[in-house]
C-alpha cells in the first residue's frame, strides 16, 4: 500500500463526534508512552465495538489481510491516541509515530519482565517483531491502514448511535432479548427439577408414616400433595408455552435469517455466518425440553409407585406438547454449515465438476452430549427432485462412493458436525440427442444435495433432512463463468424454501438494485474493494437495456455479454491487480468520453487507469493528457492483457513506460495519477527491484537485459492534430517511423537476445529489450 491511497480516493474526512461517554481522554503521543498505566481513560472505541459484538461481524472485512485484530485489541488505547490521519499524508510524521510505537512496545515488554508477568501479559515483543518486519521500510503504509480502519470504526459506531438515538433497535438488542428469554427458560426448568425432587421426598415421608407408624395422620397431607402436583404441572405448562414461542422464533426467524445470510455470503456478501449463537440457543432449548420430559416421566413414575392417578391425563398432555416442540426444534437443527465447494474454486461455491473432489460440512445445532456418535448423515444427490423424473433431458448424477458420516464433536469449534471432505459425483444419465432444444443449458440446470438422517433417541424416532443450496454441475472449466452467473442469478431471486430448481426454464429479470449489489460483492470478495456510484453508473449504462430498469437473463448471460467482460476484469484483478484495486488507484470503469472530460483540464502528464471495454478476457489501459500549443489531446495506450502483466507488473510498466520520438530520445509521459498525485508517490512502493534502471554486470558471459515498455512517438509538430500517432500500443494509428525503429531493434538484438520469449510477439506488443553495456 502507498501513502497516496487516502488522497487518491478523497477519503480524508473529519473525525465523527460521539456522545461524551464514548470519547477517549487522550494524552499527547509522548505522554502515552510514559504514563500508560496511570492514565485515566474512558471506554475506547474498540472496547465499545467489542461490547456491541461488532468486531467479528461488521469489522471482519475492515482488518482482513490488512492488520491483525489481536494487535488492534492489545494496543487499543495507544492506537487511538495517535494522529494517524496526519501521518498518512506526511512521511516524517509517519516515521515519528512508528518510532514512538516501537519505544512504547519496548517499555511495555520491559515492564512485563520486571513484574515477572511475561506469560500473562500480551506478547509485546512479538507485536514489535511483526510491525518491524512489515512496516520498517514503509511506516506511512501503517499510518494509512490505521487511519482507514479507525475511520471505518467511527462510521460503524456512528451508525449504531444514530439508530439508538432514533429509537431504532440494534441487532444486538434482539440477540440480548433472546439470550435473556432462553436463560429464564433454563432457570425455570431447574426450578421444576428441584420441585420434583422435593415432591419425591414428601412422598417418601408420607409413605414412611403410613407403613411404619400405621398412622392415619397423613391423610390431611394428600390434598396438599395433589395441589402441589397441579401447581407444578401448571408451571410446566407455562414453561412449554414460553418454549413454544422461542422455538417458533428460532425455526421461523433466526434460522431462516442465518440461511439467507449464508446464501448471500456464497455469492460474495460479507455477512456474518457464524453459527455460535444459533447453536447455543438450539442446544439450551433442547436441553430444557429433554429435562421437562424427564421430570414429567419422574412425576408419572411417582404416581405409579405411590398409587396416585389424579393427574395422569395432564401428564400425557404435557408430555405430548413437550415432544412436539422437541421434534419441531430438532427437525430444523441440521444445517449445511459449509456449502458444496471445490478447492480449486473456493471463492465460487456451488459449482461442481464431475469426478472432481468437493467438500461440504453439516452441523447439528442441538449439541447435546447424549447425541454424540448417535446420528449418521448420508448425502443424496437430487433426492425427491421433481425435475429428475419430469423434465426431458435433465441430467442425472450420483456419488461415486458411499459418503455417510457419523456426527461427532471432535472439531476445533466443538460443534456436533460431519465434514464430507472427499465427495465426488458421476453422471449416470446424460441428455440424449434431440433433447437439447427443449431444455435449459448445462450451466442453467440446477441440482441439489440432500443430507438425510434418522434421529432416534429414547422413544423419539423421526427423519431429518436438509438441502444444500442449488448447485450447477459443469463438465469443463470453460463453463465456470457461465455457471457462476447462474449461481448469482438464482440466489438473488430464489431466497425462500424450497428453492426453485426450474428457475431458468423461464428466468425472471433482476432489478438494477439487485444486480448492482451482487456485482459490488464480486469486487469486494476478489479485490477487497467495492464499486462506487460512478463505476456502477458506467456499468448500468453498459448492461441495462430494458426501459423499465430490469436486467434480463438472456442479455446478461449470452456469450458476448456484459458478464463475460466483467468476469474477465475480476480475473484480471485477482491475478495481477489486487493491491492497486484495493488501494483505490484504479478508476477502472470509466468510458473514453468520460476519460477525456476528466483529463482535459488537468496538467500535462496526468493519467488514469481504466479497464478496456473491448477485451472480454480482461485488460487494462492508461490514458493521459497532453497540452501542446493551446491544444489538448488525450492519448490511450493499447490495453495490457493478463499475458503481458505476467511478464511485467503494471506498476513497473508505468514506471518504465516511454514515448520515443527517435532512437536517441525517450520520455515517460506519465507524471500524475488523477487527480494530481505524483506517480512515484502512488506506485513507488509497488516497483520491483528487477525493474530498476541500474545495470548489472555480465552474467555467464551475457550482457544483462530488461523488459522496457514503450511506444514510438514522432517529434510532435507545432500543432499536433487530435489523432497524432502514438504507435502500436496506442489507440491512434502508428507512425511510419515505427517500421524503421522495428528494424533497428531487431538488428540490435540479433546477437544478444536469449530468452524463451518470442521476439516478434513481444515487439508486436510494444515491448523491447533495453541493453546496458557492461562495465
Amino acid at each position: 500500500m502507498c501513502k497516496t491511497k487516502i488522497m487518491t480516493n478523497k477519503r480524508i474526512t473529519k473525525q465523527i463526534q460521539f456522545p461524551p461517554v464514548f470519547v477517549l481522554v487522550l494524552s499527547s503521543p509522548s505522554s502515552a508512552t510514559t504514563n500508560t498505566s496511570t492514565s485515566i481513560r474512558k471506554m475506547s472505541h474498540w472496547q465499545e465495538l467489542l461490547r456491541l459484538n461488532l468486531v467479528h461481524g461488521c469489522l471482519s472485512h475492515v482488518y482482513d489481510r490488512k492488520f491483525p485484530r489481536h494487535i488492534r485489541h492489545t494496543l487499543c488505547f495507544y492506537i487511538e491516541s495517535q494522529d494517524w490521519d496526519s501521518a498518512a499524508v506526511d512521511e516524517n510524521k509517519a516515521a515519528a509515530c512508528f518510532h514512538e510505537l516501537l519505544v512504547y512496545l519496548d517499555e511495555q515488554w520491559n515492564r512485563s519482565i520486571q513484574q515477572n508477568n511475561i506469560l500473562q501479559a500480551p506478547d509485546f515483543s512479538g507485536i514489535k517483531d511483526y510491525l518491524v518486519n512489515h512496516f520498517q521500510n514503509g511506516p506511512q503504509n501503517l499510518a494509512i491502514i490505521l487511519s482507514e480502519c479507525l475511520m471505518e470504526e467511527n462510521r460503524i459506531l456512528s451508525a449504531v448511535f444514530t439508530k439508538q438515538s432514533c429509537g431504532i433497535p440494534v441487532v444486538d438488542e434482539k440477540k440480548a432479548g433472546l439470550d435473556s428469554s432462553i436463560s429464564e427458560l433454563k432457570r425455570q426448568a431447574m426450578d421444576i427439577k428441584k420441585e420434583v425432587k422435593s415432591l419425591e421426598v414428601l412422598y417418601e415421608n408420607i409413605d414412611y408414616i403410613l407403613k411404619t407408624l400405621q398412622s392415619k395422620g397423613s391423610k390431611p397431607l394428600q390434598p396438599f400433595i395433589m395441589q402441589k402436583k397441579q401447581l407444578m404441572l401448571q408451571q410446566i405448562a407455562n414453561i412449554l408455552k414460553q418454549a413454544e414461542q422461542i422455538v417458533a422464533v428460532l425455526t421461523t426467524v433466526e434460522l431462516p435469517e442465518w440461511k439467507l445470510r449464508q446464501q448471500m455470503s456464497c455469492i460474495g456478501s460479507s455477512a456474518d455466518t457464524s453459527l455460535d449463537n444459533l447453536q447455543k440457543w438450539f442446544t439450551t432449548v433442547t436441553q430444557v425440553l429433554l429435562q421437562i420430559r424427564q421430570q414429567l416421566q419422574k412425576m408419572e413414575d411417582q404416581n405409579k409407585k405411590y398409587g396416585s392417578t389424579d393427574t395422569s391425563t395432564l401428564f400425557k398432555e404435557r408430555e405430548m406438547f413437550a415432544e412436539s416442540l422437541l421434534i419441531k426444534l430438532l427437525a430444523n437443527a441440521l444445517v449445511v454449515e459449509k456449502q458444496p465447494v471445490m478447492s480449486s474454486l473456493h471463492h465460487r461455491p456451488l459449482i461442481l465438476k464431475t469426478r472432481v473432489r468437493f467438500t461440504a460440512t453439516v452441523r447439528f445445532l442441538a449439541n447435546v452430549p447424549e447425541f454424540k456418535d448417535l446420528l449418521k448423515v448420508k448425502p443424496v444427490f437430487d433426492k425427491d427432485v421433481e425435475e429428475a423424473t419430469t423434465v426431458n433431458g435433465f441430467r442425472h448424477f450420483d456419488f461415486i462412493r458411499d459418503e455417510s458420516k457419523v456426527l461427532d464433536v471432535d472439531s476445533p469449534s466443538g460443534g456436533l458436525m460431519a465434514e464430507f471432505a472427499h465427495m465426488s459425483i458421476k453422471e449416470t444419465k446424460a441428455k440424449s440427442k434431440g433433447q437439447h432444444e427443449n431444455c435449459v443449458g448445462v450451466t442453467e440446470e440446477l441440482h441439489v444435495i440432500k443430507f438425510v438422517m434418522v434421529f432416534q433417541y429414547t422413544q423419539l424416532k423421526f427423519n431429518i433432512e436438509v438441502s444444500s443450496l442449488p448447485v450447477v454441475v459443469i463438465s469443463s472449466t470453460n463453463q465456470v463463468s457461465s455457471a457462476w452467473a447462474a449461481i448469482m442469478w438464482s440466489n438473488m431471486l430464489s431466497t425462500s424454501e424450497p428453492k426453485n430448481l426450474s428457475l431458468f426454464a423461464d428466468p425472471p429479470p433482476l432489478t438494477w438494485q439487485q444486480l448492482s449489489q451482487v456485482l459490488n460483492w464480486q469486487f469486494l470478495s476478489v479485490g477487497q474493494r467495492g464499486l462506487d456510484e460512478d463505476q456502477l453508473s458506467m456499468l448500468r449504462a453498459k448492461i441495462e437495456g430494458d426501459p423499465n430498469g430490469f436486467i434480463h437473463w438472456s442479455t446478461f448471460s449470452k456469450t458476448e455479454s456484459a458478464w463475460m467482460w466483467i468476469d474477465g476484469i475480476l480475473d484480471l484483478i485477482k491475478r495481477h491487480l489486487v493491491d492497486l484495486w484495493r488501494d483505490g488507484h484504479i478508476m477502472g470503469f470509466v468510458d473514453r468520453k468520460r476519460t477525456k472530460v476528466l483529463l482535459k483540464e488537468k496538467p500535462t502528464g496526468t493519467f488514469l487507469l481504466r479497464f478496456s471495454e473491448s477485451s472480454k478476457d480482461g485488460a487494462i489501459t492508461f490514458s493521459w493528457v497532453q497540452h501542446c500549443n493551446g491544444e489538448t489531446h488525450v492519448h490511450a495506450v493499447e490495453p495490457y492483457t493478463k499475458k503481458e502483466l505476467l511478464a511485467m507488473s503494471l506498476p513497473d510498466i508505468l514506471n518504465l513506460y516511454s514515448l520515443r520520438a527517435h532512437k536517441s530520445m525517450s520520455t515517460n509521459p506519465l507524471l500524475y495519477l488523477y487527480p494530481d498525485i505524483p506517480k512515484d508517490h502512488v506506485f513507488g512502493c509497488y516497483y520491483t527491484n528487477s525493474a530498476g534502471l541500474i545495470a548489472k554486470k555480465d552474467v555467464n558471459g551475457y550482457i544483462h537485459r530488461k523488459l522496457v515498455p514503450f511506444s514510438n512517438c514522432p517529434t510532435p509538430p507545432n500543432s499536433p492534430p487530435d489523432s497524432s500517432p502514438i504507435d502500436m500500443h496506442m489507440d491512434t494509428e502508428p507512425d511510419m517511423s515505427m517500421e524503421e525503429d522495428f528494424e533497428w531493434i531487431q538488428e540490435l538484438l540479433s546477437n544478444l537476445y536469449s530468452s524463451h520469449y518470442d521476439d516478434e510477439v513481444l515487439l508486436s506488443q510494444g515491448v523491447c529489450f533495453d541493453v546496458n553495456n557492461s562495465s
